[in-house]
């Protein structure tokens, strides 16, 4: 539940009247100038609530009465805390995490002598406004670290730390309790130490000299029912390079999840990419995420950092000035969720490794590399010596620590990947990542060709899952149903998002594609002859023009016969059907009958038995390819004056058209995906039309189905219109 007032202006009861059915818990709101100029005597009302405009004089509380809520003048904070209780409202039992917004204790130091530890207090914040009081007392075992060191608190909630001049104190928060959070959502959990600020000008502005260490660095909790069962919302890279492209995750992902119920939900987490470049865009981003009352966790990405840092310790600081910690943990239940910034940028000569990381070694390249660095090596292994085994261990970062689609590659997996697995060997764990905008579902004992040589391992210990894209293939393909681009991925998975349900230590993944109903988990098509040659054709063309190309493309959509119309000549030539199960892996069941006839089963084009990506026509998904290789968006202009609204525009202004429509990229096509399943059509199919059946059984037991209605005919009919009997009438 949010109150935001000031330059925003607003009011927004939505979440907490949804989710709430007593009155009983405090209700804050952020803002150390927050004043209610703007509201109207017009009462918001919903669920027998009602608010007034009490006139311009700053607030601090709002009682409710028998529907009308009241406001009254209020002294403004003036602590480090800076984060003002302004209301008090009420949950039920299933209290809102929105509902506690607040900031940690700082108490200022001075510059008299330069500190050797960092020093405070976990306390029960008892009086909810996240200034420690003398009455409200510490929390014990709680894990608080500089981001190197890692500690507990003892039995009086009081901890103590070594001190370096580029770190950033965080607890964990435990499992039973709530950090708090800003309006938005964001924990509040952390305090960056830099003194002197970031070195060098940053056009997002780095981070502002923090001066002298504090005197001390409290952390309030509140209590929270403990939760062995919870759900939460993940996805890989949203991605928007502008405010358009923001209004697209608003109408795609954002839109989605207002539908859904997310009561059980806990923690929203984005992995990674959640900006495209632009760190300006992020107060919009967050706001608009706020809606759906989770608390956001957000892990840094490759298009996440300060562009212009020179030197790695420098380049998350904008990210850390704005949201903050480039990672962190925390707990819920029986699940320790572990976020790590594995991408290091600037990389340089200790990076460098034959392949795509010699990059790292040549000065007049500024690129990036996935890696751990040490001093997260020791926070994560610190952190998980004080971490029971019996809990399960979510690791969550933005480059994969080993994907499909990138298996050949060095710089998109994760170097240090094997000193991982080993402090985690023994333990229930699993990998959560974004990056390549592809679904992955990468089993245990699973392993492809590639990554013994460019990370050092072969099967997988535990499940690792790339997570998908709300954006998509980076917002490419014409607008939909709803006005966002049909931004297949490269494996054919369209935008989306995942639910993660957790039962104690045991998980259940589900992944969802944007504006479509939760039962639709797979696309069906079928892989004809025809569609190899087009497939073929076009591409070529596209590897040879490149994007943006002037010329005409030898065939479009059009030039595509009906792939849903089969021929014996068809069938004769190979007719594979396709089912693109977006969330399947390797202990997935797929099957198909016809007419509701006999179950043939479907096989998967990927066994992941170390080999090789299987790429081309013969392995595409038909169903995402047609949709990425003819776009008319690229011949889009008008005679408005406007040189930026002809065509469209991609990553960092870049601009495509007007050309005469055409494809993505070849690399962006879905012609090899781990999730395609395929059956050889029968060559004896009567004509006529008939409907193919597909069921797919998750690891779980659970099922679903998808349906496609198709012909059989002797010959192709014509595919336009027939003039032939129209002919005398066209002459007169």
């Amino acid at each position: 539940m949010l109150l935001i007032c000031g330059q925003g202006e607003r009011l927004n009861l939505r979440h907490w009247l949804i989710r709430n059915q007593a009155l009983s818990e405090p209700f804050f709101a952020e803002s150390p100038l927050l004043r209610a100029r703007h509201w109207t005597d017009t009462p918001v009302s919903s669920r027998g609530l009602t608010l007034k405009s009490a006139g311009t004089a700053p607030v601090e509380t709002a009682s409710i009465t028998a529907g009308v809520t009241t406001m009254t003048p209020r002294r403004l904070l003036t602590r480090t805390a800076m984060l003002a209780t302004v209301a008090t409202l009420s949950a039920g039992p299933g209290l809102a995490r929105m509902e506690y917004v607040a900031g940690i204790d700082v108490l200022p130091g001075t510059e008299v002598e330069t500190p050797q530890t960092v020093q405070g207090t976990v306390f029960h914040d008892l009086s909810r406004d996240g200034v420690r009081q003398v009455d409200e007392p510490g929390v014990s075992g709680v894990i608080v670290s500089n981001g190197r060191d890692v500690t507990e608190t003892d039995r009086a909630g009081n901890y103590s730390l070594p001190v370096f001049d580029n770190m950033t104190v965080m607890i964990s928060e435990p499992a039973g309790w709530d950090t708090p959070v800003t309006a938005d959502g964001v924990p509040q959990f952390f305090y960056h130490h830099k003194p002197d600020g970031t070195p060098e000008p940053l056009r997002y502005g780095g981070l502002e000299p923090t001066g002298p260490l504090p005197e001390a660095i409290h952390f309030p909790l509140i209590r929270t029912q403990r939760a062995e069962r919870f759900s939460c919302v993940m996805m890989g890279d949203t991605q928007p390079y502008s405010n358009t492209e923001i209004g697209y995750v608003r109408d795609g992902v954002i839109d989605s999840l207002i539908d859904r119920d997310l009561s059980e939900a806990r923690c929203m987490v984005m992995l990674g990419d959640v900006m495209g470049d632009d760190l300006n865009l992020l107060p919009r981003f967050m706001n608009l995420f706020s809606v759906l009352g989770l608390p956001q966790y957000y892990i840094h990405g490759n298009h996440d950092f300060d562009f212009d840092a020179t030197s790695d310790a420098h380049s998350a600081d904008s990210w850390r000035r704005i949201y903050g910690p480039n990672y962190f943990s925390y707990e819920i239940g029986d699940v320790v969720f572990i976020a790590l910034d594995n991408v290091v940028y600037p990389c340089g000569p200790e990076d460098a490794q034959p392949g795509d990381r010699e990059a790292c070694a040549d000065p007049d390249r500024v690129v990036y590399n996935g890696r751990v660095t040490d001093d997260q090596m020791a926070w994560l292994e610190g952190t998980l010596e004080r971490v029971p085994e019996d809990k399960l261990i979510v690791m969550m970062h933005h480059i994969p620590f080993v994907s499909f689609i990138d298996s050949n590659t060095g710089r998109h997996q994760t170097d240090n990947l094997a000193e991982i697995h080993a402090l985690l060997a023994g333990r229930q764990a699993v990998s959560f990542s974004g990056h390549t905008h592809t679904f992955e579902y990468l089993a245990a004992g699973e392993w492809y060709q590639g990554w013994e040589e460019q990370v050092g391992i072969t099967r997988l210990p535990f499940d690792h899952i790339v997570g998908g894209a709300p954006s998509g293939n980076w917002f490419q393909g014409d607008l939909g149903f709803d006005g966002t681009p049909m931004a297949f991925a490269r494996g054919g998975t369209p935008p989306g998002y995942m639910m993660v349900d957790f039962d104690g230590a045991e998980f259940k993944v589900t992944f969802h594609a944007a504006n479509q109903p939760p039962e639709r988990q797979m696309a069906l098509s079928f892989n004809t002859p025809a569609f190899r040659d087009w497939f073929t054709t076009l591409q070529g063309w596209q590897d040879e023009q490149g994007r943006g190309a002037e010329g005409l493309p030898p065939v479009t959509q059009n030039d595509l016969a009906d792939v849903k119309l089969l021929t014996p000549e068809d069938l004769g030539g190979t007719v594979w059907l396709t089912a693109n199960v977006w969330g399947g892996d390797r202990n997935s069941t797929v099957f198909a009958q016809i007419n509701g006839g006999e179950r043939l089963e479907m096989t998967r084009t990927q066994e992941g038995n170390g080999e090789d990506i299987r790429a081309g026509a013969e392995w595409a998904d038909p169903f995402a390819a047609q949709r990425q290789m003819t776009i008319g968006r690229y011949a889009w202009q008008s005679t408005s004056g406007a040189p930026r609204a002809q065509g469209f525009e991609l990553w960092q202004g870049s601009q495509f058209g007007p050309v005469p429509p055409q494809g993505m990229s070849a690399s962006h096509v879905a012609d090899s995906s781990p999730h395609l399943w395929r059956l050889e059509m029968p060559g004896d199919l009567p004509e006529g039309a008939h409907v193919i059946t597909v069921t797919t059984i998750d690891r779980h037991g659970r099922e679903w189905h998808e349906r496609m209605l198709f012909e059989v005919h002797a010959e192709r009919p014509m595919p336009f219109w027939d003039n032939t009997l129209w002919e005398d009438e066209a002459s007169n």
